[in-house]
């Protein structure tokens, strides 16, 4: 076994046990800012295999997020009856929203990925992976992408509904490539 998948395995273990060094690891956190800087990732097999190098122009940042409901606009305009809801869904992943607030931090910085660390009643932390494009040691095609993370291109990004105009855009390509397949069966006529 490589270390990389002892270290997994002792990450998972402390979750599921609720280990004092997890504990004492997540109160640690609630005591930081919700975005920080940090010197090396939580979970390094994990941020390695998401992208992650010890190299210069790669910065990893812990986020923390809240959980549960979003909370509500107070009603303005009196109680109707279209003012008298629960709660806004926000149509974004709790990981999603952690890399958009990174991002909005540290805006010379593209998001490479992120993945969770850790959860306590009130809260969820991910570590964030962010790239420098202008140095030369990065040497990521997705990091030249601006935006990504508000564009949902890293993989927190991706699990919405699919886009309508990437469905009609898959139909129109399976028609061509049937279209494709069709011209090369048929056998061309000989004059």
């Amino acid at each position: 076994m490589g270390a990389y998948k002892y270290i997994t395995e002792t990450f998972q273990q402390e979750y599921k046990e609720r280990d004092d060094t997890y504990k004492q690891r997540i109160i640690e956190w609630r005591g930081r800012p919700a975005i920080e800087r940090i010197e090396r990732p939580t979970n390094l097999a994990r941020a390695r295999r998401l992208g992650y190098k010890a190299k210069q122009g790669y910065v990893v940042v812990r986020v923390r997020i809240e959980k549960g409901r979003r909370t509500r606009r107070k009603p303005m305009g009196g109680r109707k009856p279209k003012n008298n809801y629960l709660f806004v869904q926000p149509g974004l992943s709790h990981r999603a929203m952690a890399e958009q607030r990174a991002n909005r931090k540290y805006r010379n910085l593209e998001v490479l990925n992120s993945y969770w660390i850790g959860e306590d009643g009130n809260y969820k932390y991910f570590e964030i992976i962010l790239a420098d494009p202008s140095k030369s040691t990065v040497d990521t095609t997705a990091v030249l992408r601006r935006g990504r993370a508000f564009r949902g291109l890293t993989s927190a990004g991706n699990s919405g509904s699919p886009n309508k105009k990437k469905a009609i855009n898959k139909k129109l390509r399976r028609k061509k490539m049937l279209a494709k397949l069709a011209k090369m069966r048929t056998p061309k006529k000989q004059g």
